[in-house]
């Protein structure tokens, strides 16, 4: 869970935000689309710590891991593919590394035992020993063969790198996922790949995209910014209604309605197939919603009914 409290952005020409108040929960998957140049890029680089706010703070649980797609294509280019993904949990990563550094020693000491056996208790903890496997299993989901698993990033194409630094995103399971723009480069089975992945995904994921129909199929809130000269302002409304929207859109969604929506759209390629759709003829609600526009007011919160 992610909260932001109060936040503010202001440079010397422009306000960016203006008293940001938002919770992320887990179970959730929000995405926010906007105009470019309304900021967001700049809010999840806020939300990941990248940059200070000038106002208010982003907390989240000591405890919780967050994970951020990056974009420095050419970061990693002396380590291995599957090093690269490991990378993405940098508690495990960090812990595998010296647990390897002690046991290449050649004056192995009683101390260097006792760390061993303190890293190799935390190693199986968090899952170490299918760590490999796993950041296989995801690479391969997006496209990249076994064969390219060992390579160097260096020998890789660009959409390749691409898909490498998804991976790295996704593995160790995060508490919190930010992605900006996670379906550039991708080919249309990788971003099926990942529309599953976020699908199934049982934390906190925050998406940033111009890709509606992604947005559309993972989501369970979608929002629109809105900028007015120099200003943009995310003061945020939560579904108890306490700040005046200052986007234009927001819609919930349950998991179950992504799924029902994402079944009805899909194309059985056999009988079998077929058996698992729910009720494919059926139509379903037709979603409505609040748009706010910049010249409109509310007393209280837009309210979003299915029907």
């Amino acid at each position: 869970m992610i909260n932001v409290s109060n936040v503010s952005l202001l440079f010397s020409d422009r306000k960016l935000f203006d008293d940001v108040n938002i919770t992320f929960t887990p179970g959730n998957c929000y995405g926010v689309i906007e105009a470019n140049g309304a900021g967001k890029s700049t809010f999840l680089k806020i939300l990941a710590g990248d940059i200070a706010p000038t106002t208010g703070n982003v907390s989240m649980d000591p405890h919780e891991r967050l994970a951020v797609l990056s974009q420095n294509h050419y970061g990693f280019e002396d380590f291995t593919v599957i090093e690269t993904v490991m990378m993405g949990h940098k508690e495990l990563y960090d812990i595998m590394k010296e647990k390897d550094a002690i046991y290449a020693k050649e004056d192995f000491s009683d101390e260097d035992g006792v760390r061993a056996g303190e890293l190799e208790a935390a190693f199986a903890e968090m899952g170490g020993w299918e760590a490999e496997a796993e950041a296989s299993n995801m690479l391969q989901g997006l496209g990249l063969g076994k064969d390219l698993h060992y390579s160097y990033m260096r020998e890789l194409i660009e959409a390749d790198k691409i898909k490498v630094l998804l991976a790295q995103a996704l593995f160790g399971k995060p508490d919190n996922l930010l992605l900006d723009e996670p379906t550039n480069g991708l080919d249309a089975a990788a971003i099926e790949w990942l529309s599953d992945f976020i699908l199934n995904f049982p934390n906190t994921v925050i998406v940033v995209s111009h890709d509606r129909h992604f947005l559309n199929t993972v989501c369970t809130h979608t929002w629109l910014m809105w900028t007015s000269g120099k200003s943009s302002s995310m003061s945020v409304t939560t579904t108890s209604g306490s700040n005046p929207a200052n986007w234009l859109l927001r819609w919930p969604l349950t998991k179950t309605l992504r799924r029902k929506r994402r079944l009805r759209n899909s194309k059985p390629s056999s009988p079998a197939s077929q058996l698992t759709l729910l009720n494919p003829n059926k139509r379903l609600p037709v979603r409505r919603c609040w748009i706010r526009l910049p010249w409109m007011t509310f007393n209280h919160p837009p309210v979003v009914t299915h029907s």
